[in-house]
């Protein structure tokens, strides 16, 4: 199961870098797309879109503003699903999305990771 994380950081302080690290330590695949280039234990931050291909899960870290520039390409990589994590919730987005089919929930990854329901 390979999981997109969008809005990927460095900061060892953020929710997104300890969603990769709980990620890898669960040795799931882990792809990530950030405003800079790094890495997270063996994962590359891409600063640009790739065309992943079985994307299943896409997790967001991005406040509503910043997510509509990836509309078309969450559309295009077409997920299981989207979790928008605390602070990134979008109605707008979500509903766009649930019309292409794509599930969608206002949830926690690290949450999900932690309790089994991932």
């Amino acid at each position: 199961m390979k999981t997109l994380v969008i809005g990927a950081s460095t900061n060892k302080e953020r929710y997104s870098y300890k969603a990769i690290q709980k990620l890898r330590k669960l040795n799931l695949d882990v792809c990530a797309l950030g405003l800079n280039q790094g890495e997270i234990m063996d994962v590359k931050i891409e600063t640009n879109p790739i065309e992943y291909k079985n994307i299943h899960t896409i997790s967001i870290y991005l406040k509503a503003k910043n997510q509509f520039q990836y509309l078309n390409y969450l559309i295009k990589l077409n997920p299981q699903r989207v979790i928008f994590n605390p602070g990134s919730e979008n109605d707008i987005l979500m509903s766009k999305l649930k019309e292409s089919q794509i599930s969608c929930e206002n949830s926690c990854t690290l949450v999900l990771l932690s309790t089994n329901q991932y």
